[in-house]
């Protein structure tokens, strides 16, 4: 694969094109480079700034004031987590990087709860709160029109992702990378695919996502400005038995002359229901591609993953 395979990758628009086109676009984009790029989402975009202004100002505030909403106590689900808490699996530094959490509320008695702790926000900000409730539904519903879309390709029912999402144990993530020094080393998120079944990102002001691709090169992905950079996790490989890999990507310091800013991203983890299982897909399963991995419930799955990259203590 080429070294320009990002200007291969293209921007397909979810509002434009006929559904039949775009789902075809956008599940062969998945099956050769486990990756996409979505305009047209319709996704509010003064909400979006209003988000993007809220986060800078969370992670402006004081480290013990942050601290008073340390996720650790729920497993790194809801809060916040600090400076290098979090390494990517098989990687020996942590990460350079702090986040807040964001997920889904269920109702009092709902079976799920217990899987699902209830979100917690900073009283420093009273904005926050609502503004980030309303971004995790937009999230939510423009990831389930991108899945249906997914659907299509792979054969299945348009609709057919809609129950094995329904109370997903999702995720938004407000990610801050501090300055660093001009020395310091290249890596702020070391190399890693996501656990989840898709992820969402809107892009960042300072650049640094990379994905590799087929031949094991870098490269660097930038969307164009109010687009979604779009790819698969690997809950949505192994249900495609692999036909839809997951991709591996990192984040890389920038030149020395821009390490003095902060880094600030917005990625949704798409995830099943916890009680969902992962099981590969008939039509994914074929003499040439035999069946790889072990039916896994979601939550089985995503505790695993989450105690490899050290948000859950064994």
């Amino acid at each position: 694969m080429s070294h320009t395979v990002l200007d291969q990758v293209p921007v397909l628009s979810l509002a434009d094109m006929p559904r039949a086109e775009f789902a075809q676009a956008f599940g062969q984009s998945f099956q050769r480079f486990g990756f996409a790029m979505v305009k047209d989402h319709g996704m509010d975009q003064t909400l979006i700034d209003e988000g993007w202004a809220l986060a800078r100002r969370f992670f402006d505030l004081p480290e013990k004031v942050k601290q008073r909403y340390n996720a650790k106590a729920n497993g790194g689900q809801r809060g916040y987590t600090a400076f290098g808490t979090e390494i990517a699996k098989g990687a020996s530094e942590n990460d350079l990087k702090e986040f807040w959490h964001v997920g889904r509320d269920l109702p009092a008695g709902d079976p799920l709860a217990e899987s699902m702790p209830p979100n917690i926000w900073p009283e420093e900000m009273p904005e926050f709160k609502p503004a980030f409730a309303r971004l995790y539904r937009e999230f939510d519903r423009v990831g389930a029109e991108l899945l249906s879309a997914i659907a299509l390709y792979l054969g299945l029912p348009e609709r057919w992702f809609d129950g094995p999402i329904e109370n997903g144990n999702s995720i938004l993530r407000l990610l801050h990378y501090p300055p660093v020094s001009p020395e310091a080393p290249g890596i702020r998120a070391g190399a890693h695919e996501d656990i989840n079944l898709i992820t969402l990102l809107l892009g960042a002001e300072e650049g640094g996502l990379e994905l590799k691709d087929r031949d094991g090169n870098w490269l660097p992905v930038v969307p164009p400005p109010g687009a979604l950079a779009i790819n698969v996790g690997d809950m949505l490989q192994r249900l495609t038995n692999h036909v839809l890999p997951s991709t591996s990507h990192r984040v890389v310091n920038p030149p020395p002359e821009r390490r003095g800013h902060s880094r600030y991203s917005m990625p949704f983890f798409l995830h099943l229901r916890p009680d969902f299982i992962i099981d590969a897909l008939p039509q994914c399963v074929t003499h040439d591609n035999p069946r790889r991995d072990p039916p896994i419930s979601a939550h089985d799955y995503l505790t695993e993953r989450l105690i490899e990259i050290g948000l859950i203590k064994k």
